[in-house]
């Protein structure tokens, strides 16, 4: 283990030197730092009196901007942290200057303690110049959030200030990680860019790093930066692919960026950015590129769809929130229930074919098709297949054509009524797309090939201005998008009013995110002459999905799988053991010499492997290797080989080779007779798919046709299996798969066995309160013909009193049950006169419901008061649903219960009196309506 001195020369000065520090220039860092203390009795030594900092980093002016406290590597950093603490506030106090950051390290571990602002972190390098400088400014120009406008018109719905606001509570509570959930379509990005707007308007961030899962988001969300803050930089431009360090809002997909920060020759520093958001935050992309998160040194927002109660706990976890309990949650159902609504609701209608329910066999083929089965050649008694089979196993056209006809009969249309408005097919495989796509094409000539389209993400076709993608969204045709998982996220078409699964779904996630491509409201600025109007959308589940979730919530829950480079590194371990159980040293050394290659394969930057370097530091010392006790193996085992996972830069299906043979090799050494026949016939099918129509590949044949022999198999040996690997494994990428037996192919005809609409997500208008409408509206347009007073009011002009009372005698006798107090109750207003509501059902104005009315007031304060805090906001929206309910409210109330929940004063204790008279002047506007 080295000491301090050593620690310094050959890692800490390293490190510095990788941020861009000068060990040696003294404009830059001043090594042994002398700190003259004020000491009031007489020196008794030399150093009494004075402190010596171990690196002092200095600013562009010369003055101390960070204080490096250095350890030994065999000791714990943290040792430093008193120290280093102490240095900081004496530099302060005798040089005049601010507070200098505060670090302290073995080497290995490096901590970074922003002193009176937030704990000490772990961090994964020094920072550059520029950076500490950054922090200093940010720490010096900041201004206090509370006080902070938010921009209304990026994200000016109440929901959405309240979000905002929630995240810049805890970010001035010095929280470092925040998660929000928000149901598609409610505006996540606009939220996160009104966000980003505001701190760096406040001088809390510069930088801003957006993370999302694919190239199309991007591409979206650097579209939607570029819309409403135009004026901040971003990366990348167009065909850009190197890292620019000059911009201000960075959108990036998940492994670029892992890239990014492992590139040694180019690293970008931990300490970049001041802000992170990532798009998605669900465990799968924690499981892969969590790493990212790690290497930072920033504040983080999750955004996730997922709806609360299935967010698993690892991802509370991550963004240090308690189960259940994100930093602000918005849910569809609170979307669709807000009046009026920000989410369109939907309605489900399962269809189930009698092939799906009951299987295709004997018993349910119809006596019609067996007979021409028959003439075919085909055994009837042969053909046996389970529902669930249906586009895996067994392929029936009549199947995809019947949900093809029930979809164009149940469809949600166009204006015109023919025609499917906007849908999204979702299908189990290209295969399968293209063959539906063949059904609409057959079953539907005269729309010529346009009606519907397939969309997969390989087809080159799909993107660009003009592309299908672009078609769909833009033009009248095609209707149908046909997709396999492209269209699953991210598409956002607001005139969908279709979707279609014809498959089965077993991730909840996925389910919700499906679903999201159809709850967009239409813009009213923007309507298209295809869908002028959109109440709903119909979701048609062929796969009984939603079935599933009621009695699944959570989905099926994925296996992980463990990393190939980590099962080669185990294997290796094995069969070290096992050569050391047989003594034999040979095969003990060469593998030995196999797994040192592979520990220096560990990509050095990254976090992962970062964080283990002071156990790695063991691996270093060449007496480790010489005998590999068993407690070394156990490390090895425990600690190293874990750390594999962190290799991608490899060629995967030369290594899967290589750990075949490793496997082999081993079974083969251990005398497990019947686990080497079978293993060995895998790869010797393996050897036989390689091409030996390529070159390359050709070069090998007399191998190859060896290796496929018996003989090469009886009298293998260690040398023998190094050559397989060394002459093979790298051919592997020239392996043609063999193609898997096709799936049975017929055209049965087959039936609908159960069709019905079910109950899922919000609860829709109870049904009599509904139907009471269609009739007083029903009533008064049949009317119209014979009333002069109705004939009046539908040419504009104003009737009289006592027209008025004619007009209330007419409806009464036409129907007794059509009274004013029943039209307010059911039209949801409390004060319009008889005469609001015919103008209302004949289209002559709009009459708001109270709901709107208070809703819309309640709104409109909100967004024009977006310094409220998240208290103040929860006060606002409890007052709104209290008038909502109680239908009035007295000054009283205000201190009373419920709002003396918020606080024991109620309203006088969260607002001052000017906002008090604001709300009381509110609120008699709204009952005054």
């Amino acid at each position: 283990m080295k000491n301090e001195k050593l620690t310094r020369k050959e890692i800490i000065d390293n490190r510095l030197k990788q941020a861009g520090w000068n060990v040696t220039d003294r404009t830059q860092v001043i090594e042994e730092f002398d700190i003259h203390l004020t000491v009031v009795e007489e020196p008794t030594t030399p150093y009494a009196g004075h402190q010596y900092s171990d690196y002092v980093l200095l600013g562009k002016d010369g003055k101390p901007l960070a204080v490096v406290e250095a350890k030994k590597t065999s000791v714990d950093a943290a040792l430093g942290r008193e120290q280093a603490k102490q240095y900081c506030y004496n530099i302060k106090q005798i040089q005049g200057v601010d507070l200098p950051f505060c670090f302290y390290t073995n080497g290995h571990d490096i901590y970074f303690w922003d002193l009176d602002n937030y704990p000490p972190k772990k961090v994964y390098g020094f920072p550059t110049l520029d950076d500490l400088e950054r922090y200093a400014y940010i720490r010096k120009a900041r201004k206090q959030l509370a006080g902070e406008l938010i921009n209304t018109k990026i994200a000016g719905r109440n929901y959405q200030i309240a979000s905002i606001r929630a995240v810049m509570e805890a970010v001035e509570k010095r929280k470092r990680k925040f998660l929000l959930v928000m149901a598609t379509g409610t505006g996540k990005t606009r939220t996160c860019i009104a966000l980003v707007d505001a701190l760096m308007r406040a001088g809390w961030a510069e930088r801003v790093l957006f993370l999302v899962d694919r190239i199309a988001l991007r591409d979206q969300t650097l579209e939607a930066f570029k819309e409403h803050l135009p004026n901040e930089p971003r990366w990348p431009k167009q065909g850009e692919k190197e890292i620019a360090t000059d911009r201000r809002i960075y959108v990036s997909t998940y492994p670029t960026m892992l890239n990014i920060i492992r590139n040694e020759e180019k690293s970008l520093s931990p300490h970049f950015f001041d802000l992170i958001v990532v798009d998605e935050s669900h465990r799968s992309i924690y499981n892969t590129y969590q790493e990212i998160l790690d290497y930072f040194n920033t504040i983080t927002l999750g955004l996730t769809a997922t709806p609360t109660d299935v967010i698993d706990h690892n991802t509370f976890q991550l963004f240090e929130c308690e189960d259940g309990v994100p930093t602000f949650a918005y849910s569809y159902e609170e979307a669709v229930n807000h009046i009026p609504p920000f989410l369109s609701n939907f309605q489900v209608m399962k269809i189930k074919t009698k092939f799906q329910d009951e299987g295709i066999n004997k018993r349910t083929i119809s006596l019609e098709d067996q007979q021409k089965l028959m003439l075919e050649g085909k055994e009837i008694e042969e053909i046996n297949y389970e529902g669930t089979e249906i586009e895996k196993k067994v392929i029936n056209r009549g199947t995809n054509a019947l949900i093809v006809r029930e979809f164009m009969e149940e469809s949600i249309k166009d204006a015109n009524g023919v025609l499917p408005g906007k849908t999204i097919f979702f299908c189990i495989s290209k295969a399968h797309a293209r063959r539906v796509e063949e059904i609409f094409d057959s079953l539907y000539p005269e729309y010529k090939g346009e009606l519907a389209k397939v969309l997969v993400s390989e087809d080159p076709r799909v993107y660009g201005k003009g592309g299908l993608l672009d078609q769909f969204v833009s033009n009248d045709m095609p209707r149908i998008a046909i997709s396999v998982d492209m269209l699953d996220t991210g598409i956002d078409v607001r005139e969908l009013v279709n979707l279609v699964f014809a498959k089965p779904v077993y991730s909840y996630t996925k389910f919700w995110q499906m679903i999201g491509r159809g709850t967009r409201l239409l813009e009213p600025e923007k309507i298209k002459p295809w869908c002028t109007q959109k109440d709903n959308f119909l979701i048609l589940d062929c796969w009984d999905n939603f079935e599933y979730f009621k009695l699944n919530p959570r989905g099926k829950e994925l296996k992980g799988q463990v990393p190939l480079p980590v099962r080669l590194f185990g294997v290796r371990l094995e069969k070290i053991e096992e050569a050391q159980t047989q003594s034999n040293v040979g095969i003990v050394n060469k593998e030995v010499q196999k797994i040192r290659k592979q520990v220096e394969s560990l990509p050095k930057n990254s976090v992962v492997i970062m964080e283990a370097k002071h156990e790695l530091q063991r691996l270093e010392d060449e007496n480790f290797w010489s005998n590999l006790t068993s407690d070394k193996m156990e490390f090895l085992k425990a600690v190293v080989k874990p750390l594999l996972r962190t290799v991608s830069d490899v060629d995967f299906k030369a290594m899967r080779f290589e750990k075949d043979i490793v496997e082999v090799s081993l079974a083969h050494l251990a005398g497990e007779t019947e686990k080497f026949e079978t293993l060995k016939e895998s790869i010797i099918e393996e050897i036989g798919e390689l091409p030996l129509s390529i070159n390359i590949v050709a070069r090998e044949q007399e191998l190859i046709r060896q290796a496929q022999s018996n003989h090469y198999w009886a009298t293998i040996d260690e040398d023998k299996f190094e050559e397989l690997i060394q002459k093979l494994s790298p051919l592997m990428k020239f392996r043609e798969a063999v193609i898997p037996l096709a799936p049975a192919k017929f055209n049965l005809k087959d039936i609908v066995a159960e069709k019905e609409f079910v109950e899922f997500g919000p609860q829709h208008e109870a049904l009599s309160v509904a139907k009471y409408r269609e009739l007083v509206e029903k009533k008064i347009n049949e009317l119209v013909s014979s009333s002069p007073i109705l004939q009046k009011l539908k040419q504009g002009q104003e009737i009289t009193t006592d027209e008025a009372e004619q007009l209330a005698e007419e409806l009464h006798n036409e129907h007794p049950h059509i009274t004013i107090d029943l039209l307010r109750k059911v039209y949801n207003h409390r004060k319009a006169a008889l005469v609001q509501f015919i103008k209302h059902i004949l289209g002559i104005e709009q009459l708001e419901t109270f709901a709107e009315t208070v809703t819309k007031a309640f709104d409109d304060f909100v967004s024009k008061h977006s310094y409220l805090t998240s208290r103040q906001l929860q006060f606002l929206d409890l007052l709104k649903n209290f008038v909502l309910e109680k239908g009035d409210v007295s000054k009283r109330n205000l201190i009373e219960s419920p709002f003396t929940m918020l606080h024991p004063e109620g309203i006088r204790g969260i607002f001052n009196q000017k906002e008090i008279d604001e709300i009381l002047s509110l609120t008699e506007k709204v009952l005054a309506a």
